[in-house]
């Protein structure tokens, strides 16, 4: 799957699905307790998710530090606008769900 969604801001996201492999990779660089935390874990995958903002790729995050200012670049707006365009692979994971 590559998809293109665009947010409230206009910006355009890119996206990818997900892969096994690409899950293990998440796993590994967060580590065993954020890798068994639902909330995160699905905002991890929207993250790992995007492969472009607004045509300027986006590297798949490798670590928790990496992950971060990826969703803090994404903000809430991307992160709708990325679970709303997603298959059950994020499991409708809501925003207030993750303490934002």
């Amino acid at each position: 799957m590559t998809e293109i969604v665009t947010d409230k801001a206009g910006r355009k996201l890119q996206l990818r699905r997900i892969g096994v492999v690409q899950q293990l990779r998440l796993f590994k660089a967060l580590g065993p307790e954020l890798s068994l935390n639902d909330p995160y874990m699905d905002l991890a995958i929207i993250a790992a998710s995007v492969t472009m903002i607004d045509d300027i790729p986006v590297p798949f995050p490798i670590s928790e530090a990496s992950l971060e200012a990826l969703l803090e670049k994404l903000g809430t707006d991307g992160v709708t606008a990325i679970d709303a365009a997603l298959p059950v692979q994020s499991q409708g994971m809501v925003v207030s769900e993750a303490g934002n």
